[in-house]
């Protein structure tokens, strides 16, 4: 199994890519050849900083190969001690986000099916013996949330809520919106609830790299629950599909993925704290308000970037690049081990933008008193073989009431059941 290697033309780096391959041309010949961490020119940007280090990523795709699920890879995840993964249901096809009511009803969006399903594991034995398209026909339906026994769907640009019912099914559903932000670049919303009722929608970006000429992109909205009174909550947020409140103070946290193009480990995946009416620097500012001096506009109302950098919120933690961070959720159970209790778990989908590949993983965020401490890696696995092939592309994950964690991947359809053994 080889990499898929493509070089793409985009803007006056593709000459300095072009000059990079010409020198390096033994290594990278021939397409599917393996190459070399940093092998392309690392170019000085003039008159903006002699410490910038950049290699132009952008402009080659690696895609580990796919693999088929097995039991047998299954049996080669890297668990914790005391912890299981499982088979919850498979054959879900493009299965994403997650929902789960205090009733232990399942929904999962299939995405390119146009589909949400309901998942039932009738005779408890972790494993759902009834899968049921409860919605159909919402083109690219993504998000999912559960309130006040409704359940929200949200697609591209289309906003819906369905009463569910004793058994799970769902009346006909209502749609609340229908003008949304349109997608382009990231078109997958993800939406949530906060304490006071409130209807947060995350809007990503349409581009890697630009001024949005709208002002609703890249930002976390917020609304009332019927959909009304629409307004920006937080801006410079690329695409922050994960996140959450967290359970005991009730604070705004999210994971956003940050530009492509800028090298194997620049810049990170961003944890940020979310407040109302801040701007957390894309696409001119990364990390700890570190410049990006890739992004070709100008910061806005006529500002430096230096100056435009000490508006902006810099984040709480960072994680390893193109790690491409998905849905969040807080452990509340007390299944697993006390420590864990009050942490936050994440989907990390993983890179097709750098080499060696990174992400295929779950990832756990410790938190102190409510503060983050920490990142690290939880469950790995999903990529295999060095880095060539994967057999999973993981994104929704949630807590189920009986305490067990549910993830969910979209290449191979399947739905994992994280336990823990007492």
């Amino acid at each position: 199994m080889k990499f898929q290697i493509k070089i793409r033309r985009s803007s006056f780096l593709y000459y300095l890519v072009s000059i990079g391959l010409l020198i390096f041309s033994d290594i990278a010949s021939a397409q599917n050849q393996r190459v070399v961490d940093d092998f392309f020119v690392n170019p000085l940007l003039p008159g903006e900083t002699e410490d910038l280090r950049a290699v132009a990523s952008e402009y080659y795709v690696i895609t580990p190969a796919k693999k088929e699920f097995s039991e047998e890879l299954l049996n080669q995840l890297n668990v914790p001690q005391g912890f299981s993964v499982t088979v919850f249901a498979e054959d879900l096809e493009n299965a994403r986000i997650i929902a789960v009511t205090d009733e232990g009803h399942i929904y999962t969006t299939r995405r390119e099916q146009g589909a949400v399903a309901l998942l039932r594991d009738s005779n408890g034995d972790g494993r759902a013996d009834e899968v049921t398209d409860v919605v159909t026909g919402k083109d690219h339906v993504h998000g999912l949330a559960v309130y006040e026994n409704r359940l929200y769907m949200v697609t591209n640009k289309e906003l819906y809520r369905a009463e569910i019912k004793k058994d799970g099914t769902l009346e006909k559903p209502e749609q609340l919106r229908d003008d949304l932000p349109d997608g382009g670049q990231h078109p997958n919303r993800t939406i949530g609830f906060c304490p006071e009722g409130k209807l947060y929608i995350s809007v990503g970006s349409t581009c890697n790299d630009c001024d949005e000429p709208r002002d609703e992109h890249a930002t976390l909205l917020r609304m009332d629950i019927d959909g009304s009174n629409q307004e920006i909550f937080a801006k410079g947020l690329r695409n922050t599909i994960g996140f959450g409140w967290h359970p005991e103070t009730g604070e705004l946290w999210g994971f956003d993925h940050n530009s492509d193009g800028r090298g194997n480990d620049t810049p990170p995946e961003q944890l940020n704290h979310i407040q109302e009416g801040k701007h957390y620097g894309w696409p001119w500012v990364y990390g700890n308000r570190e410049i990006d001096y890739f992004t070709p506009e100008p910061p806005p109302n006529k500002m430096s970037r230096k100056e435009f950098s000490e508006t902006t919120e810099p984040m709480i933690l960072g994680y390893q690049a193109h790690s491409a961070p998905m849905q969040w959720t807080y452990y509340t159970g007390d299944r697993f081990p006390s420590e864990f209790r009050n942490d936050a778990f994440v989907a990390m989908r993983g890179s097709w933008n750098r080499y060696p590949p990174v992400g295929y993983e779950v990832v756990r965020i410790r938190f102190d008193n409510g503060r983050p401490q920490s990142i690290e890696p939880f469950i790995t696995g999903w990529l295999t073989d060095n880095g060539k092939a994967h057999f999973g592309r993981l994104v929704g994950l949630a807590e189920h009431p009986d305490g067990y964690l549910l993830l969910c991947d979209d290449s191979n359809g399947i739905m994992y059941r994280i336990a823990y053994e007492q």
